[in-house]
């Protein structure tokens, strides 16, 4: 199953759940990531806090959701509320949407292991979220099967 995480500027949560996806549901699910407004940039916390995780890196980059038409996700997922609220192009019009709503960790501010523990949090939350998808999309037999099951999750 093909899945598009969209945060506005792609950078942060987006990524981490690209790499995530990839790292822990190899196989079963394939992630790519992207934003409306991207900032052409990974935050560079999101990259030191995957690679402390032994979560592989190579590949990810900010770029615009205009770049995968061609990638035809199954699952688009917004992970921040400004993205939720955008109007998506019209080929993601066959995917089936879903919202996770994620705290932003690169926008912590205080010491460096408060922002550690929020990028931790994020990581962690992510990880549970990508488990339950991969069991969906590795036990249903069905396209339809697949759907059902994400929609009890909240997918559209």
């Amino acid at each position: 199953m093909k899945i598009l995480y969209i945060c506005t500027h792609n950078r942060c949560r987006s990524i981490l759940s690209e790499a995530i996806t990839n790292q822990f549901a190899a196989g079963v699910l394939e992630a790519k990531s992207a934003g409306s407004q991207p900032c052409g940039e990974v935050h560079p916390l999101s990259i030191k806090y995957l690679e402390e995780q032994n979560i592989n890196v190579g590949g990810l980059q900010s770029q615009s959701w205009d770049e995968f038409e061609q990638f035809a996700p199954d699952l688009v997922i917004t992970v921040c509320d400004s993205a939720a609220g955008e109007v998506c192009p019209i080929w993601f019009g066959n995917s089936l949407k879903m919202h996770w709503g994620l705290s932003d960790p690169s926008k912590i501010e205080g010491s460096e292991e408060e922002k550690r523990q929020g990028f931790l949090k994020t990581i962690k939350i992510i990880k549970e979220r990508v488990e339950k998808l991969k069991v969906i999309a590795s036990s249903a037999t069905t396209t339809e099967t697949i759907k059902k099951e994400l929609i009890k999750l909240g997918a559209q």
